[in-house]
């Protein structure tokens, strides 16, 4: 009986049309390049914690370039003045070789009027070395006790004169030096900047919200510690102030008690006049820096109207008559090293391995200082950048 079945067309297969897996896994591969290619754009652009990542060191980076704008202007300024005063001081060295030259041209115009020997004196004139002349004796010998004179003060102006032309040629060179120092501190601060601020101005309003929602987290973070710092604090005063308090009534209990009042009295007194001291300036630094909070941080400035953070710290102390020098890296040896948890209001707190901030702190884990372009002179915890960042805490001397 014959078979219904139609038989199998032996002919070859058009790929694609009896093969359904394949057109599957075809269109499948098509789809993901296609999403591939899409997606191009969006993979290149960075992260927002990338972008927040890269800002924060751009910021870091102008700071420390701002520190060593400060210092390079602080030489060009310092050089500047010296080479002012080496000019000066040759025109009048330059002034006093003339008189001397006069005078032994009025000595010459002497011996040629009284016939006198004429060549000596005018040779002397126009000798590239008058010392070498001098030595001969047969010159020396003729010349008078007021000529002798004349012509010492003369040798004399003339290697002085020289001498300072010379300092002022090399301050001069140095000077140019440290303007061009000034000059690529500044570029790379303007640089650091607008690479920062092109990139925040790349964010959209959304990442600029969720960026706002990070810094708020950090900001909460660093108080909680600045708290636990606070309490740990008032811990360890509490603790010297019970020790100081039993040592006193040991004190009584082992003594007379008019010796030991009167020892007592001598012991307080001595210890608290320096504390007291110390404490008064630090008030009024502290008192100072709290007038400026609001003012806007811009780079090199040392107020009034506006500071940079080392710039904020030297005018604090300044009003407690006390001078600073100008930048983070000479500040940070201008007193003596405690440990965070023992700064004390007034203490200078510094922040990064290269130096490159300083805050003053107002106690309970607290600070006041300029923090960066853009921002405005505020009271922040000394944790605003993570523990980490705290480089030293300094009590200025």
């Amino acid at each position: 009986m014959a078979s219904h079945r139609k038989s199998r067309p032996t002919g070859p297969r058009v790929a694609g049309i009896r093969t359904p897996a394949l057109a599957t896994a075809a269109l499948t591969s098509v789809a993901l390049l296609s999403q591939t290619a899409n997606a191009t754009p969006s993979d290149d652009r960075p992260t927002l914690e990338e972008v927040e990542k890269k800002v924060d060191d751009l910021y870091r980076q102008a700071g420390s370039a701002t520190e060593k704008y400060n210092a390079a202007k602080e030489k060009t300024t310092k050089q500047g003045k010296k080479v002012d005063t080496l000019l000066d001081d040759v025109a009048r060295r330059t002034q006093k070789l003339n008189d001397a030259r006069e005078e032994l041209g009025s000595f010459a115009s002497a011996q040629y009027r009284t016939g006198a020997s004429v060549p000596e004196t005018a040779t002397l004139l126009l000798a590239d070395s008058p010392q070498d002349y001098f030595d001969q004796n047969q010159l020396m010998n003729r010349l008078t006790g007021r000529q002798k004179t004349a012509v010492d003060d003369y040798v004399t102006q003339q290697s002085e004169t020289m001498k300072k032309r010379r300092e002022a040629t090399e301050s001069l060179e140095t000077l140019t030096d440290s303007q061009k120092d000034l000059k690529t501190a500044k570029s790379t601060v303007q640089r650091k900047l607008a690479t920062a601020r092109e990139l925040l101005s790349e964010l959209t309003a959304e990442e600029k919200a969720r960026l706002a929602a990070i810094e708020k987290q950090k900001q909460q973070e660093a108080a909680r510690k600045a708290a636990e710092l606070a309490k740990q604090q008032a811990a360890q005063e509490e603790a010297e102030r019970e020790r100081r308090e039993e040592a006193a009534r040991q004190q009584e209990s082992g003594s007379g008690s008019s010796g030991t009042s009167d020892g007592t009295g001598s012991s307080d007194s001595g210890s608290s006049t320096p504390g007291t001291s110390t404490g008064t300036k630090a008030e009024k630094a502290i008192a100072f820096a709290r007038a400026q909070i609001g003012k806007p941080y811009v780079w090199g400035a040392t107020g009034p109207g506006s500071y940079d953070c080392s710039g904020l710290t030297q005018a604090a102390w300044k009003a407690a008559g006390v001078t600073l020098p100008r930048v983070t890296y000479d500040q940070v040896n201008a007193g003596t090293t405690v440990s965070v948890s023992q700064a004390q209001p007034g203490d200078l707190v510094f922040f990064y391995d290269d130096i490159s901030h300083v805050g003053l702190y107002i106690g309970d884990g607290m600070m006041i200082h300029a923090p960066k372009p853009g921002a405005y002179v505020r009271e922040e915890s000394i944790f605003y950048d993570g523990e980490s960042s705290i480089y030293s805490v300094v009590r200025p001397a």
